[in-house]
């Protein structure tokens, strides 16, 4: 069974229901992330209720002014003298006014400020740690979940949590305090009344609880859209020529639809949930208001509670009704937050690598020296690929590895390069044990030359010299010259300064492919790797490449994966594999001989070669 083949029963990308309503576990794990960050979340609660204290204090120093003046007026009706209010009393009043909102203006801007350098460095710390994260996790997880929702998870998912975190969590403390602070004055002034807005506050809080139960599922489905829909595009962009080619641009526009409207859906639901809630909740406020207004004029005529306080218990209720939308409102936000966090943490949860048993180098001299020992491996427990390889190989041998496609080529040098852990049975370099082994020390002494070219943008002698940083200028010329690319370079505008990227045309396949091959013999590697090397390019290019790779194999061992057996006829030994297993090993010339499976493929592509 092909690698290819059982990945198709495993999730891609997954994102179970059941996982995304853990938002209890999810949100303590946020906690603890918020906790290191506890001096500067503690200066946060400080401005928070300072502000959240000198707004529900301003209130009561506006009642007395009205009450000043209201007793002015009376005693200017029932004296019949000049309206007089006392200058000294009225003035104190306002400038206790203008302090209160400068000090809360400063508290106010301090715990934006802190807050908001508390969320980038909870995001800094949690994207460093995936990255790390993602470097320790085994070349199966990549198999088996798409890149663009890998890097939905690690951009936009982030990117959620940070802003949510810089909006919401002071609007939710400020709301706490000003519902909390706010009814504790009203008790004071009327308990009669607090309890009618005590009671509308109760029931606003129920219909939060109620709704932030769907909310929480609906913003996890969101996100789960969000990650598909960015896998589609990356698989879109990445593709586009093969798309074009085969005249599938319409199939890919009808598919991209399908995740949008999907996308789209799921965004209305996740914010109808979220919006919808404040309506109702005002909608009750206003009637506890109007029942408040009605009752407090009366106390107010009755002689139960003066018209200064009526209107500092009406701001209250303005104040209590807007920290309960915004608390509403924020508490279903930060579900999306959860959610997103969760798909986080999903990654910090995947196993990572088996760890090094050892960190230091353990071979001083590599020979090159490899034996397959009753190697058993499959991608599934339940499915295994390969049973009882056994191998030895020489140093300084050529192995060649042919087969059908699926038959477990790559797997083979994957498992020697440590990409995947054995079910049983052990693979040893000069009679160590690889999994004694550091893997870097592994990869260091093993050199691969993928059949893809990977360059990343910088400078060509950036990419030659990638296994090498300190390799001197004169050393990366050497490294070209043995690719047989040095003159290519030489005749660019900018030789070996010129840059990599996109835009770069001028550049063929098999060119980047001798760039590679330049890459591995700057790092000079013990055990050579070469998989699929030549098969994307033509048949002139490819005797170049065939040339630059004999120098790269001379005294070394040598893997060679090809599908081109005119290629390997000179190799040390043969290797061939079908479904997983060896079933045929010797030279080109015993193996022709023997007249079995190999001798068939060399006589078919031979056939077809002369067709």
């Amino acid at each position: 069974m092909s690698k290819e083949q059982s990945n198709t029963n495993l999730p891609e990308g997954s994102y179970s229901k059941n996982k995304a309503k853990n938002a209890k576990k999810t949100t303590f794990r946020l906690y603890k992330d918020l906790m290191g960050q506890k001096w500067k979340l503690m200066l946060t609660l400080l401005g928070v209720a300072v502000s959240s204290l000198l707004g529900i204090l301003y209130p009561l120093l506006l009642a007395q002014a009205i009450d000043l003046i209201a007793d002015g007026i009376h005693t200017t009706v029932s004296t019949q003298t000049d309206f007089i209010i006392n200058i000294n009393t009225m003035g104190a009043i306002m400038l206790a006014l203008v302090f209160i909102f400068f000090i809360r203006g400063i508290f106010g801007y301090m715990q934006q400020y802190v807050l908001a350098s508390v969320a980038q460095n909870v995001s800094l710390t949690m994207r460093k740690r995936i990255s790390e994260k993602l470097n320790k996790l085994p070349l199966h997880y990549y198999d088996t979940h798409k890149k663009g929702d890998i890097l939905s998870r690690v951009t936009s998912d982030l990117e959620k949590v940070a802003n949510t975190l810089q909006d919401g969590v002071s609007q939710l403390l400020s709301s706490l305090v000003g519902i909390i602070g706010a009814l504790v004055v009203m008790f004071m002034i009327s308990p009669f009344l607090s309890l009618i807005v005590l009671g509308t506050v109760f029931l606003s809080l129920v219909i939060t609880v109620m709704f932030s139960k769907k909310t929480q599922l609906y913003h996890a489905e969101n996100q789960k859209a969000l990650g598909a829909m960015n896998a589609h595009i990356e698989e879109a962009f990445t593709g586009n020529m093969v798309i074009k080619a085969f005249n599938m641009q319409s199939d890919v526009i009808q598919e991209t639809d399908s995740l949008n409207e999907n996308l789209c859906n799921m965004e209305r639901k996740a914010q109808f949930i979220t919006y919808v809630i404040n309506p109702i909740i005002q909608f009750m406020n206003n009637l506890g208001y109007v029942v408040i207004a009605i009752g407090g004029a009366i106390l107010v005529l009755s002689g139960g509670i003066s018209i200064g306080y009526i209107q500092a218990f009406l701001q209250y209720i303005n104040k209590v009704s807007e920290s309960v939308t915004t608390f509403a409102y924020v508490s279903n936000s930060l579900q999306g937050a959860i959610a997103a966090a969760e798909r986080v943490y999903q990654i910090q949860d995947e196993l990572e690598e088996v760890p090094d048993k050892h960190t230091e180098n353990i071979l001083s001299v590599v020979k090159g020296d490899i034996r397959f020992e009753d190697v058993r491996f499959g991608y599934q427990d339940d499915e295994i690929l390969m049973d009882k390889i056994n191998i030895d190989v020489k140093a300084g041998s050529k192995i060649a590895i042919v087969g059908p496609t699926g038959a477990g080529k790559t797997t083979l040098v994957n498992l020697l390069m440590r990409f995947y852990e054995l079910h049983s049975g052990k693979i040893t370099i000069d009679g160590i044990d690889i999994k004694d082994m550091s893997r870097n020390e592994l990869h260091s002494i093993i050199g691969m030359v993928l059949q893809d070219t990977w360059l990343f943008s910088g400078t060509i002698a950036e990419n030659i010299a990638y296994g090498k940083k300190n390799a001197s200028v004169e050393e990366i010329k050497q490294a070209a010259e043995a690719a047989r690319i040095d003159h290519f370079i030489r005749t660019l505008p900018h030789g070996y300064q010129t840059i990599l990227d996109d835009e770069v045309s001028s550049i063929s396949v098999g060119q980047k492919q001798l760039i590679t091959i330049a890459r591995a013999i700057l790092a000079n590697p013990a055990i050579l790797i070469l998989d699929e090397a030549t098969s994307s390019v033509d048949t002139r290019t490819e005797i170049e490449i065939q040339k630059a790779m004999a120098t790269l194999m001379k005294n070394r061992t040598s893997f060679i994966i090809a599908h081109r057996l005119s290629t390997i006829r000179d190799a040390d030994h043969i290797l061939v594999m079908d479904k997983g297993n060896i079933i045929e090993q010797g030279t080109h010339r015993e193996l022709i001989t023997e007249n079995g499976f190999y001798a068939d493929l060399y006589t078919s592509q031979f056939s077809s070669q002369i067709a």
